[in-house]
């Protein structure tokens, strides 16, 4: 069974040290051809971590955990990487997931309500811009404070804090990954029943994956401007002393 053991916990590859960097999608794809195996098993984790619903979020951050790990091209022990972080995160996940679950409900709620009455009233055109402005910038603020937190140990305000200024800074990488993820759940409905395992082997991970690609680089500018860069720091070497 050795074989079996070593497939979820062995180093994943790495590249060639003189190869020259990529930017952009093209190291996007060049991330998912290497990794893609990985992305595979990290996604069978995350259905199996989710079974009890209430562990979502805290799969959500294992997850984003390790897509962070592949945006660095950092080592890479799969199970137990993913377990410890599952762990870790799992009380602040679950709560930051039900205060943004509850914040994203409202400003659905909001918009379906004033689309449904601003047919006879137009002046409700006006709150139902600002709701959807407001739903959408509250959807990529929680993609930031995903990544932020687990890139680094910090307050819950400041991480607050950070996420908000990250948003606002460069939303546009988390409006392309965002539609990134819809265009793949849309391919499922679309080729669906030929596509009915996109779910169980690629949507989760590569959709989360997608999303930490687009906003690392906000969530590094942001955390170089503040205290909390330390701890990113302090982060890395902590990862460094395991491989």
């Amino acid at each position: 069974m050795r074989w079996l053991r070593d497939t979820w916990t062995k180093e994943g590859p790495g590249i060639p040290r003189n190869a020259p960097k990529k930017t952009g999608l093209a190291l996007c794809a060049e991330i998912f051809a290497r990794e893609w195996w990985e992305m595979v098993k990290l996604n069978i984790l995350f259905i199996l971590a989710s079974l009890f619903v209430v562990t979502i979020p805290a799969a959500i951050a294992a997850t984003a955990r390790i897509s962070v790990s592949l945006v660095e091209d950092r080592n890479i022990y799969l199970l137990r990487d993913f377990t410890e972080a599952f762990a870790k995160y799992f009380v602040r996940a679950t709560l930051w997931g039900l205060a943004f679950a509850a914040a994203i409900g409202l400003g659905i709620y909001a918009i379906a309500t004033y689309a449904h009455n601003a047919r006879e009233n137009l002046i409700l055109a006006a709150p139902l811009t600002v709701a959807i402005f407001a739903t959408v910038f509250i959807v990529v603020m929680a993609c930031h404070l995903a990544l932020l937190m687990v890139m680094g140990d910090m307050p819950a305000l400041q991480l607050l804090r950070l996420a908000a200024t990250a948003s606002l800074i460069r939303p546009l990488p988390a409006l392309a990954a965002l539609a990134f993820v819809a265009a793949l759940w849309l391919l499922h409905i679309t080729f669906y029943p030929v596509s009915v395992f996109m779910p169980a082997t690629l949507n989760f991970s590569l959709g989360m994956f997608a999303v930490a690609f687009g906003v690392h680089r906000s969530a590094e500018m942001v955390l170089s401007l503040w205290p909390a860069a330390d701890v990113h720091r302090e982060q890395h070497a902590h990862d460094a002393s395991h491989t």
